[in-house]
């Protein structure tokens, strides 16, 4: 599986090639494509909210790029520094809690798919996204790199897009529902895994 998501990244770049040279060209600065991705998929969380879950799947699926582009160009033009990684990190939290938000509101709020147990799901999907992301900070600041676990940033926001796109709310919204709760599970999983590596990385066996 790892496998395969590699080929699809290596492909994913190759496509958008295109677009970095001409944002370089332009003498974009990276933090301005960060800004822009992160308006872009907030707006996604604001379409899923609003109950166009297919629309918002395209719309996420479409910018994504931002997501890529912004380190892309940096490495490029030598403009790669901690404050823009910083920035970047911050606004990608800002988006995902846009996300999940969305989807929170929309299973809420909506007359025909507003279910509690969903409600639920979707908050506990919202808090492991942001532990998955503070685990990894706060063990480099310890000294650690804990980049390990089933679900990176790539892939949460492939399946927040893709399957939404294609499918909708296809199935009576079911589609949507194991979507989530895929992101909410193995989001869990990842906090975990983290937890367990710290833990293995900083304690002796004999401790």
């Amino acid at each position: 599986m790892q496998s395969l998501w590699s080929a699809v990244q290596r492909g994913y770049m190759r496509v958008i090639a295109p677009v970095a040279d001409w944002l370089v060209a332009r003498r974009v600065r990276p933090n301005t494509i960060t800004t822009i991705g992160t308006i872009c998929t907030c707006t996604a969380g604001v379409i899923f909210a609003s109950g166009h879950i297919s629309a918002g799947g395209w719309f996420l699926g479409l910018t994504a790029l931002f997501d890529v582009l912004d380190g892309t160009v940096a490495r490029r033009t030598g403009q790669s520094t901690v404050f823009g990684a910083f920035y970047d990190s911050t606004l990608d939290r800002v988006a995902d809690g846009f996300l999940f938000g969305g989807l929170l509101v929309f299973y809420a709020t909506h007359p025909v798919y507003a279910s509690q147990p969903m409600v639920l799901v979707t908050l506990a999907a919202l808090i492991a996204t942001f532990l998955t992301s503070y685990t990894r900070a706060r063990a480099e600041g310890l000294g650690v790199d804990a980049k390990v676990g089933m679900l990176q940033r790539p892939e949460r926001i492939t399946l927040l897009s893709a399957p939404q796109a294609f499918f909708g709310l296809a199935l009576n919204g079911w589609i949507l529902v194991g979507i989530v709760s895929l992101l909410a599970v193995t989001a869990w999983i990842t906090v975990f895994q983290r937890i367990n590596f710290v833990y293995r990385t900083t304690t002796s066996p004999g401790e």
